[in-house]
């Protein structure tokens, strides 16, 4: 296989991240639509969301790994084609109960985003990676923000049933550009896959770079998750009101930051991971001045979604540049394992943001939001010497950072 990667081959593999991670939010726009159409009432709702994230969490426990033992470029082609199955089932479901199915289905295969993000770290030569882990992760953004727009919009137009049928047929053209597109990634695995399962648990116990890393995406992510689970009620309540269109296109913004955070790659190639991740954390929980202003300022709500998104994005390819080249012959197991953290973030965000929003409004969430971030800048400043790499496998960095600085 020859080392790195083409522009065309990092577009195919960026939208294959978008539209894996597509299946899994894509439900969110049109939840209400889907639930009167299935017959669901207003308490079940919750598992039309939860199917997808649930399929998410077993597939980055049970099937990420195996991009560590089979050929990723085999592995990537076979999950799209199972993940437009899944999208599929959902869109012609009669009932609650086979769409739920569908979801988890398409959640459990849409882990090919992670098979993704190891092929890409395992294809580029040290001084890249982190550019080419920066362009494909935006699709993950893309992905989990845009369908926010395109979803409620597709929705609204022509029902929810077609959101899924173009993501199946969507996940189906990807796969035969993935098989056609990206070379062979053909290894001798020397673990079994009885083995590699309670490797993870040995990370968790013995790795403290991957344990500071897991709990920074934690809470990373929690912060996230406050936000995009949380930022309809304000603007559906007064004085907006807005509608579901209306409020997908505060996607956008998010957009424009994550995408802004592109660059965050090249800083990792020049062994500045742990100093971006530190600001990035700082800048995060500021941000939340920002969006506390939700019910004063769209304005002043739109810059604080942009830096928070920039913020997210920056930590998120830091650290799993970091996980790639500190552990280059598990890049599968150590990124799915991560992505259980981000994963555990993300619900946590989801499930405390209402609680507060009900408790005592949009301040409070923010607060909640901005605590978050906070434990997550206190966890990166408290590990900063594990974030350290071996002198063997860190990239070239300017004289004047190292990696161990915050």
């Amino acid at each position: 296989m020859q080392p790195g990667l083409t522009g065309r081959q990092r577009g195919v593999l960026a939208l294959v991240c978008a539209v894996a991670v597509s299946t899994i939010y894509g439900i969110q726009p049109v939840l209400e639509a889907a639930g009167e159409d299935l017959g669901l009432g207003e308490g079940a709702l919750g598992w039309l969301v939860a199917a997808g994230q649930i399929g998410y969490l077993a597939g980055l426990v049970l099937l990420v790994p195996l991009g560590d033992l089979f050929d990723r470029r085999g592995l990537i082609t076979v999950h799209l084609l199972l993940t437009a199955a899944g999208a599929g089932v959902a869109a012609a479901a009669p009932g609650g109960g086979i769409a739920i199915a569908g979801l988890a289905l398409a959640g459990l295969f849409a882990v090919v985003v992670q098979i993704t993000v190891a092929y890409v770290a395992a294809v580029s030569p040290t001084g890249e990676r982190g550019r080419n882990i920066g362009a494909v992760t935006s699709g993950v953004v893309i992905g989990i923000l845009g369908v926010r727009v395109v979803g409620g919009t597709l929705g609204e137009l022509t029902g929810w049933r077609m959101v899924y049928l173009v993501l199946a047929g969507l996940c189906a053209m990807l796969a035969l550009a993935a098989r056609f597109t990206l070379e062979a990634d053909v290894r001798r695995p020397r673990a079994r896959y009885g083995q590699l399962l309670p490797s993870l648990g040995r990370l968790l116990v013995g790795d403290r770079l991957f344990l500071s890393r897991g709990l920074v995406a934690f809470f990373l992510f929690a912060s996230f998750g406050t936000l995009w689970s949380g930022l309809a009620l304000p603007l559906g309540d007064a004085p907006w009101h807005f509608g579901t269109t209306e409020i997908g296109l505060f996607g956008l913004a998010g957009l424009t930051g994550a995408l802004g955070a592109a660059r965050a790659g090249r800083w990792a190639d020049r062994g500045l991971a742990p100093v971006v991740t530190g600001w990035s954390l700082a800048l995060l929980t500021a941000s939340w001045l920002l969006v506390a202003q939700a019910g004063a300022s769209l304005w002043l709500l739109i810059i604080g979604v942009v830096v928070l998104d920039f913020a997210v994005q920056a930590v998120h390819v830091s650290s799993q540049h970091l996980l790639t080249t500190a552990r280059p012959d598990q890049n599968s197991s150590v990124i799915g394992a991560y992505m259980a953290f981000y994963s555990l973030g993300s619900a946590l965000g989801a499930i405390t943001t209402t609680w507060a929003y009900s408790a005592a409004g949009w301040s409070a969430a923010s607060l909640l939001g901005a605590t978050y971030a906070a434990l997550g800048l206190l966890v990166a400043i408290s590990t900063r010497r594990f974030t350290a790499l071996p002198r063997a496998q860190q990239p070239s960095a300017p004289a004047s950072a190292t990696s161990a600085d915050l």
